[in-house]
């Protein structure tokens, strides 16, 4: 952000207060404990709402604010208190208004951050638990994720065909994200070699299992995750089996009969499959899902380059 629009938001927000339209969360609060009635008005996106709201607001997105605030709240004489996140949207709500001819409106300082910092109740209609909502909190402002998307992401399914270089960033990152289940096959220990790239192992973990030590870190990045390993080569005789019990594939192996395997059992399971690969500083990243008319990895390769032709 530029000095010129530091120096014009503070302004800004010196003169929206020096014409008396902020009032405290304690004040807020106190008012709404008081016998006469106060409207508060949330200004905030749907997506922002999902993480929690003071109960018994109204709600008017800012963007809507001049065009529908009028049928909202026809009593322009009422108590009003406008707030959004952070404070900064509601103090121009409330001069919006006020020019408006709203006699009794003012912005909430400090936002619902404030009045949860100061210890104040916020409810949530979502099926998410309290400190899921802080968790996914930025998920839930962007609109191509939201509420539905999250939930979503809490119900999937997916499984990690190894947990080496491309396995273990995949597999962080959806933890992280909130992905609900995601399962790990690969028969490997870790490595000495393996920990300059392979972020889930540390140094303790050398000589273990790395589902194992995949597993545990998962759970510090996300206790919510259920982790479900398979300490195995995936085979003809087992991937049909495991592939069924996933929503998408995400093949992390790093040599060529077991992607063509992982797409043959992705195909006859009709799973989305992932395909990644990389050596040195290239790499390749596609996405198959057969079952809605695409191709396949074979559609496009249809056999494997032979042994020692390509180096992994």
């Amino acid at each position: 952000m530029s000095r010129t629009i530091k120096a014009f938001k503070g302004w800004f927000i010196i003169k929206a207060k020096k014409e008396g339209s902020e009032i405290s969360v304690e004040e807020t609060h106190q008012l709404l404990q008081g016998k006469e009635p106060v409207v508060l008005l949330d200004i905030r996106e749907k997506e922002e709402i999902a993480t929690g709201y003071i109960e018994g607001a109204a709600f008017l997105p800012q963007g809507l604010l001049g065009e529908k605030v009028e049928n909202l709240l026809p009593d322009k004489d009422s108590a009003v208190v406008v707030y959004c996140a952070g404070g900064i949207r509601s103090l121009a709500a409330a001069r919006l208004m006020r020019e408006r001819g709203y006699t009794h409106v003012f912005s909430m300082a400090k936002g619902i951050d404030g009045w949860k910092k100061a210890g104040y109740e916020v409810v949530s209609d979502s099926e998410l638990t309290p400190e899921q909502l802080t968790r996914y909190s930025r998920h839930l402002m962007l609109k191509e994720v939201g509420m539905e998307g999250q939930v979503q992401l809490l119900k999937a399914e997916v499984l990690l065909v190894g947990a080496g270089g491309l396995g273990c960033p995949a597999g962080l990152y959806l933890a992280a994200a909130g992905v609900g289940t995601i399962g790990i096959i690969d028969s490997d220990k870790v490595d000495l070699t393996n920990l300059q790239r392979q972020i889930l192992y540390g140094l303790a973990d050398v000589g273990r299992p790395k589902t194992e030590s995949a597993r545990e870190a998962i759970h510090r990045i996300n206790p919510d995750v259920k982790v479900v390993t398979y300490q195995e080569r995936l085979t003809p005789q087992n991937a049909i089996k495991i592939f069924k019990e996933y929503d998408i594939i995400i093949d992390g192996s790093d040599n060529f009969p077991t992607k063509y395997l992982v797409n043959d059992a992705s195909f006859f399971t009709a799973k989305p499959y992932i395909y990644g690969g990389v050596f040195q500083f290239e790499g390749q990243a596609s996405v198959f899902c057969p079952k809605e008319g695409g191709p396949c990895l074979r559609c496009l390769f249809p056999e494997p380059p032979p042994p020692g032709l390509v180096p992994s």
